[in-house]
């Protein structure tokens, strides 16, 4: 079955960097898009970025251009998410999906829907 497996989260000052990894499985790669989403408590869950795995397209959130970048290891169906200059306003539960589809407007991501999500994993900013 379709699995999305994340990791490399975790509590970083501010200005400081992680890379968060997912893991798929169970299908064919290229075929889907893979995209990295967020949601703070009590906010809604927001675009970060989205890789095209069977071109390498990208698309970011205007919040984290030139900060983050999405890359991918195609022979490994893993995609990254490098989270350089961090801020406190990145304190959220990030999740890897599947099949997304955005609506794009004033340089945001909408989520409107994935069709496997994967459990999350907790960034920690702080001042």
């Amino acid at each position: 079955q379709v699995q999305l497996v994340e990791s490399g989260g975790g509590s970083v000052q501010s200005g400081g960097s992680l890379r968060l990894s997912c893991v798929s499985s169970g299908y064919t790669y290229g075929a889907k898009n893979l995209g990295w989403f967020r949601q703070a408590p009590g906010k809604g869950r927001e675009g970060v970025a989205i890789v095209y795995t069977g071109t390498g397209s990208t698309l970011y959130a205007d919040s984290v251009k030139g900060r983050f970048t999405i890359s991918q290891d195609n022979g490994k169906n893993t995609v990254y998410l490098q989270m350089n200059s961090l801020k406190p306003e990145d304190t959220a539960v990030y999740y890897c999906a599947r099949d997304v589809i955005v609506a794009v407007a004033a340089g945001t991501l909408r989520p409107l829907g994935g069709d496997h999500w994967g459990q999350g994993t907790q960034v920690t900013v702080s001042s």
